[in-house]
């Protein structure tokens, strides 16, 4: 598996650095002195006089907030949180969830009320336009509330309910409104729910999206994820995805795919590298044959074995050419698979479900190239690429990743073989979910977002990969060798690699039997003469 020669100082001294450094970075994060990830708060918030209310609405809270941390409103601005725009270094691409068909709801764009309650402000009703730029329109208590009680209306471009409203629609269960002062006072640094409001339920539901991100991660047990597990490490999702001014590391759009810069030193990072090797190094097991992999393998294809692993199951297929067929009374349909999922909704068409899924694997350098809605498909070749990644054998900045590849089929406008902005939410006749009708949707999306639509369409298969990086078990729980050393082998058909034990060839195994078999008959002939020649004197 090996491609490039090992120093030889790092053969011999890496493990040593690696837990020299990693005990440095613990002791100074206040790991080992206090056990869930981060040092207890300096301030108690309930002592504030600014805060205790009373908070006619949740921008008052920031406002509140901003008293003190003065500069946190124009840093959080300058993010791609705020921003939902990320302009790739790389492909030259203006990517992020405003520019972006994905393979789940479409685009976000034209579905904003909804959409929107994910954005970490108020009010964004209109992607056409940039977000609210009012100090206030930040929303401080999605990420830094420590109650639990704090959520953002799901229909209210990311506003929490001013009053009781009824929730899922339909159902009879009504939301109340938060209690703002209670919230407020009890402020404190993000954990795993606070992210989780949003990345756990991405794609319109708990673990639809990622298929490594999902409510089992909230409080997971050492068996699904030793990092996050109060049982393991505790780990709060920032004390990977570091922090400066705001702007948090990490990115699905540009991935450290390869990060030889080897461990963070505790006071001289630059915050940026949200990888396993700015803890565990470069040479991070005790077996040096493992550590030959490295240099082939990202550390998340022996250390994640499958996903979706906690109870919660992902898409993984998601037809929306069958949405819309209602029942002889004309209402919508759900049906359900032998696992208590829904197979069929109305409103969104066929799906598939998975838990404890087997990454697909690729060679991945980091880059991520999307199909944006102005580009022409190959229509003649499907499935079309929503994205896809970038890398080879031959570049020695590529790893092979695991991917969740989500699967399914989306329309497409026939005459200008190009994607298309779906409306799927809303109130008005115009939105899938209203009036189950795609050329209504298909023409409001247009209308809406200044997409082109010629009118015709029909519904192509398409693809979307997502790394795998999360949900990973103790060591114990790793692949084994024979998981990829074996006839079926799990990277199977991966170019630029030769695994023993699974890959061959012919010549070589003729002349090795041969050898074998030569090396047999030499000892029975050695034999036979032996028991010849026994008793006979010399002369």
């Amino acid at each position: 598996m090996k491609r490039t020669a090992w120093k030889y100082l790092s053969v011999r001294f890496g493990r040593l650095a690696v837990h020299v450094a990693l005990a440095g970075a613990l002791i100074c994060s206040g790991l080992s002195v206090y056990g869930a990830g981060r040092p207890p708060a300096t301030a108690d918030h309930s002592k504030f006089e600014t805060l205790k209310g009373p908070f006619e609405n949740a921008q008052a809270v920031t406002e509140a907030c901003l008293g003190c941390h003065t500069e946190a409103g124009a840093q959080l601005r300058e993010t791609t949180h705020w921003t939902w725009t990320y302009e790739h270094p790389e492909t030259g691409q203006t990517l992020g969830k405003s520019e972006v068909i994905n393979s789940y709801c479409g685009m976000a764009i034209t579905n904003e009320p909804r959409c929107t309650s994910c954005h970490v402000g108020y009010g964004w009703e209109d992607m056409r336009q940039s977000p609210p730029t009012a100090d206030n329109a930040v929303d401080c208590l999605v990420c830094h509330d420590t109650t639990g009680d704090y959520w953002k209306f799901p229909t209210l471009a990311g506003h929490p309910t001013d009053k009781p409203r009824e929730w899922p629609k339909g159902s009879g269960k009504v939301v109340q409104p938060p209690d703002l002062q209670t919230i407020a006072q009890n402020v404190g640094a993000s954990g795993r729910a606070n992210c989780g409001s949003c990345h756990f339920y991405g794609g319109g539901g708990d673990g639809v999206k990622h298929g490594d991100l999902d409510s089992s991660l909230v409080d997971p047990p050492r068996t699904l994820d030793v990092h996050m597990s109060p049982e393991g490490l505790d780990f709060a999702c920032a004390d990977c995805h570091t922090s400066w001014g705001h702007k948090v590391a990490g990115s699905r759009y540009q991935v450290n795919a390869a990060d030889t810069l080897g461990i963070d030193v505790p006071g001289h990072t630059d915050f940026s590298r949200a990888s396993c090797q700015s803890c565990h190094g470069d040479s991070p097991h005790p077996q040096q044959k493992l550590n030959d992999h490295v240099d082939t393998l990202a550390c998340q294809t022996c250390h994640v074995p499958e996903f979706a692993r906690g109870g919660v199951p992902t898409k993984v297929w998601w037809d929306w050419s069958t949405a819309g067929r209602l029942d002889g009374e004309g209402q919508p349909i759900t049906e359900y698979d032998e696992h208590g999922h829904p197979s069929y909704l109305s409103e969104k068409g066929d799906f598939r479900h998975g838990e404890n899924v087997v990454p697909t694997y690729a060679w991945f350098d980091g880059t991520v190239k999307y199909t944006l809605v102005d580009e022409k498909l190959d229509v003649n070749h499907p499935p079309v690429e929503i994205n896809r990644v970038e890398g080879s054998p031959d570049d020695p900045g590529s790893r092979i990743w695991p991917f969740k590849v989500m699967e399914g089929k989306q329309p497409y406008d026939t005459e200008r073989e190009t994607l298309l902005a779906t409306h799927v939410f809303g109130a008005d006749d115009t939105s899938l979910w209203s009036n189950f009708s795609w050329p209504k949707a298909l023409q409001a999306g247009s209308e809406m977002s200044g997409m082109p639509f010629s009118g015709s369409y029909d519904f192509i298969e398409t693809t979307m990969h997502w790394p795998i990086t999360h949900m990973v078990p103790p060591a114990e729980m790793a692949l084994d060798c024979a998981s990829c050393h074996a006839s079926n082998s799990r990277l199977a058909g991966l170019p630029g690699i030769y695994m023993p034990g699974h890959n061959g060839n012919i010549w070589l195994d003729r002349i090795g039997w041969l050898l074998v078999a030569l090396t047999l008959a030499g000892v029975v002939l050695h034999g036979v003469m032996r028991i010849v020649l026994k008793g006979r004197k010399p002369s």
